[in-house]
């Protein structure tokens, strides 16, 4: 089968599960554009470890990681089973490229994993292996743990890294809105935009550096980090393809990304 693409998904505020909006639009969307996964791998910005720990639940469970929250939200469930044998095969490229890895065998699927996959394969039918980000150790880190599981596309699984394009909650108190976006957000995202169209992955390492706002946009690394998880995954030539989803609350950019290699974009025109 021709290698699957990769995503980046800003998943939202767990409020996500319940009023969709327009990221839920697109993902539902994106679905039926995709080919079918045998499994999905996921890396979420909701579980953090020192090294790569990877998920190697039969069935995980779905984990309300969150309080404050209306009650229904915390009846949600997404029953996916687990894949052991890809997670297995996830911690095998993982120690290949020299990454450390570990297997938790019991955990379970953060709403940074099930709130956008309820959003995208509703049926929750499709295995799914989640993974840990490292956000002591940076984009670079991240970035390699991609490279090293591309193999992954092609034989038919899906890698998702799953975060926000900004994300400073600082900002709930600021007054922003629908109506009154943060300064901040349109400048860093299309920062961001034009350096993964132009493939310069140097300067999206980068970031903290380079682009516009970016302590505004991201205080803490951890929701920006999965989009090196997708982007590594992608391999050298990528097309990157940014579907927008708008900006919740005022301050929280929904962008998806899509990478394929440059050559599966050009077949599918």
């Amino acid at each position: 089968m021709n290698a699957l693409p990769s995503l980046y998904i800003s998943h939202g505020s767990p409020m996500t599960a319940l009023h969709p909006g327009k990221v839920g639009e697109r993902l539902a969307a994106l679905a039926p554009t995709l080919p079918r996964p045998k499994a999905i791998v996921i890396a979420t910005a909701h579980w953090l470890a020192h090294a790569p720990t990877v998920g190697g639940s039969a069935q995980p469970e779905t984990i309300h990681d969150f309080y404050g929250f209306p009650r229904e939200l915390f009846e949600i469930r997404y029953p996916a089973p687990g894949a052991p044998a890809v997670a297995a095969k996830v911690m095998q490229l993982l120690e290949r490229a020299e990454l450390s890895p570990t297997l938790d065998a019991g955990h379970g699927l953060d709403h940074g994993a099930w709130v956008p996959l309820r959003l995208l394969y509703p049926q929750a039918d499709i295995p799914v292996v989640p993974l840990s980000i490292q956000p002591n150790l940076g984009p670079a880190h991240q970035y390699a743990v991609g490279r090293a599981l591309a193999p992954l596309r092609e034989e038919g699984v899906l890698i998702i890294g799953s975060g926000s394009i900004t994300h400073n909650l600082h900002d709930f108190r600021a007054g922003y809105s629908e109506e009154r976006e943060a300064p901040y957000v349109r400048p860093f995202i299309g920062w961001v935009e034009q350096k993964l169209a132009a493939g310069d992955v140097d300067a999206l390492l980068d970031y903290r550096r380079q682009a516009p706002f970016a302590e505004r946009a991201h205080p803490t690394d951890e929701h920006f980090l999965p989009l090196y998880v997708a982007l590594g995954a992608a391999g050298e030539h990528t097309n990157a393809q940014r579907i927008d989803a708008g900006v919740d609350l005022g301050f929280l950019a929904m962008d998806i990304y899509r990478f394929d290699t440059q050559e599966a974009a050009v077949t599918s025109q």
